[in-house]
């Protein structure tokens, strides 16, 4: 169970941080810093529970982690720059 919702977060999370690059604005923002928590957290309960190495579990996290981290600092630049109304 632990697993589908683990790769459910992390789909959407991906999918929140694509449209973030689109169309940047705060609440989405905060979404997305969410997501990447539980998608985190969930994949750190999966290794524990299963006694896995934690290389092998996560060269693809890395990627994830890398592609989302990109996503938010580029939208909090991009929210730095608009001029507030």
């Amino acid at each position: 169970m632990i697993l589908i919702l683990h790769i459910l977060v992390a789909t959407l999370s991906i999918l929140q941080t694509s449209y973030m690059l689109v169309t940047p604005n705060k609440g989405g923002l905060r979404l997305s810093y969410t997501l990447l928590g539980l998608t985190l957290a969930s994949g750190t309960l999966l290794v524990w529970s299963t006694g896995t190495h934690i290389l092998q579990a996560c060269m693809m996290g890395l990627l994830y982690t890398a592609f989302v981290t990109f996503g938010i600092v580029r939208t909090r630049q991009r929210l730095a720059k608009t001029p507030n109304l």
